[in-house]
């Protein structure tokens, strides 16, 4: 269903509501908001098909935003509010995008941008922008009468070099009536329904929360949205709000386990039935432990904005599968191929791939979109993994983050999997560093949970643990010591900026 059904039907009900200060927004006032954005867009000239930048922090009007988007045909381009003025730039004019609506709070990003015919700011004042709340007063809280399905257009989060703009498509034959897949497994798989009390630990301008918070409003749920992710205050929201459904990433998972027991002990999160997670690969330990706490309530998925194949696992599932990220669901299938296209037996490692009839392709980059087929015409998301012999994926590592050293392969997914369990660790990242004999040799950059413990008797700590787990080939040659590693709010490591700092210093 269509929120606006919900708008007629439960108009009272809340939509979304700030984690942090309890405002809400009911869904009769969603509608009507999300009917002003669609007169609004079309009062400022914009068609179907047109794009709009949406530099905005986790508000609730960015559900206004976002639902007028889609009931108006326009492609809202979310974007990162930790980005540069020149990486924003690049994507409004990559995506085409002929208005920017910006928070008054990153002026200072935002003021910077090249000139835009329509810029308008959100929750104050910019320089040069007119007022977002200004433009919409006195517009419509009807629907326009061209309503037409518009969606999300994603850029990568830019981890391996410049993001790529992702374009799915077949939205030309669907109404704004018409549930997306994501709606349909939300519902079907994960139990999502209108009973949903949905908390949202990240920012909305990444494609997972953005598609599970709409999906939700689909469903007449409640999203319960944080607007900052901290680890004691998740908690906390958990049982002010008696949220049953919610979507972490593994880093939010291993923050919460290093909060004191007695804080963790604190807060009763008995009302959690749903805990999803995604965006990387779960530590086994770090996933065991979270089971014994919450319950085995933690569903896994494997996806990517392409929306070319996902694969799901639950935890009952999962601990007779330990470190898989499920099997495939829907109309896809999945392959494993090696670098000649060819497929693998099973636990063989090479390409993952999915033959969908969902299409995609990166915008304005016809090569980045080749490369993501083979010579079948199946795509992939750049992931490295193997299939057991009942058809469950594990995944290894992306194929870029590859270290080779002295000719062998070696991805660091497992040694940092090992090495965040060290109860000193807060957060780690192993990348290839320049070696004259070796070519690469492996570095772990390590966030210690106190700084003070960075000194040389950890680093010895940690070889000495590393060496209770790994082969000799995988241990770290050197390892650094970084207060805070550059992770998106989202969990995804920055690995890129890690690596060039080495490659540039030789």
């Amino acid at each position: 269903m269509h929120p606006y059904i919900h708008a007629q039907n439960t108009p009272d009900k809340a939509a979304a509501i700030i984690a942090e200060t309890g405002e809400a927004m009911s869904y009769a006032a969603l509608d009507s908001a999300s009917n002003q954005v669609a007169h609004f867009f079309r009062s400022e000239g914009l068609m179907p098909g047109d794009a709009v930048g949406v530099l905005v922090e986790n508000s609730l009007d960015y559900f206004a935003i976002a639902w007028g988007a889609q009931r108006s045909g326009i492609r809202f381009v979310c974007i990162s509010t930790k980005l540069t003025t020149d990486e924003v730039d690049y994507i409004l004019a990559d995506s085409g995008a002929k208005m920017i609506i910006a928070s008054a709070s990153l002026a200072s990003t935002a003021s910077a941008l090249s000139s835009r015919d329509r810029r308008f700011a959100h929750g104050g004042k910019i320089d040069g922008f007119e007022s977002f709340e200004d433009a919409l007063a006195g517009l419509p809280v009807s629907p326009v009468a061209d309503q037409c399905v518009g969606a999300a257009m994603l850029y990568s989060s830019g981890t391996t070099g410049r993001p790529k703009g992702i374009v799915r498509e077949g939205l030309s034959d669907q109404t704004i009536e018409d549930p997306t897949s994501l709606t349909g497994l939300a519902g079907r798989y994960f139990g999502l329904g209108a009973h949903s009390i949905y908390l949202s630990t990240a920012p909305l301008y990444h494609a997972a929360p953005i598609g599970w918070t709409m999906a939700v409003h689909q469903l007449g749920g409640t999203v319960v949205m944080m607007k900052k992710f901290e680890a004691e205050a998740a908690l906390a929201h958990i049982e002010r709000y008696d949220c049953n459904a919610g979507q972490f990433v593994p880093t939010h998972f291993v923050r919460m386990l290093k909060l004191p027991q007695e804080v963790r002990a604190r807060y009763d999160v008995s009302s959690m039935k749903v805990a999803i997670h995604a965006a990387a690969p779960c530590p086994i330990p770090i996933k065991r432990t979270m089971i014994d706490w919450w319950g085995p309530v933690l569903d896994e998925y494997y996806a990517g904005s392409e929306g070319n194949g996902f694969c799901a696992i639950k935890s009952p599932e999962w601990l007779t599968h330990q470190g898989s990220v499920g099997k495939v669901l829907g109309e896809a299938t999945l392959h494993i191929c090696d670098d000649h296209g060819n497929e693998l037996a099973a636990r063989q490692e090479g390409a993952v791939y999915f033959n969908s009839k969902t299409q995609f392709r990166y915008h304005n980059d016809p090569e980045k979109t080749a490369e993501s087929r083979n010579k079948l015409g199946w795509s992939t998301l750049g992931d490295v993994g193997y299939l057991d012999e009942e058809g469950y994926l594990y995944l290894t590592d992306r194929k870029s983050f590859m270290i080779i050293s002295g000719g062998v392969n070696i991805y660091p997914q497992e040694i940092e999997n090992h090495l965040v369990t060290h109860p000193k660790v807060a957060d780690v990242a192993v990348i290839g560093g320049p070696h004259d004999e070796m070519g690469e040799e492996v570095i772990a950059v390590v966030q210690p949970v106190d700084m003070a413990d960075a000194d040389d008797a950890f680093r010895d700590d940690l070889i000495a643990y590393a060496r209770e787990k790994l082969s000799g080939v995988k241990m770290p040659r050197r390892i650094d010591f970084m207060a805070e590693l550059p992770r998106h709010d989202t969990g995804k490591l920055y690995k890129r900026l890690l690596r060039d700092s080495y490659w540039t210093k030789r």
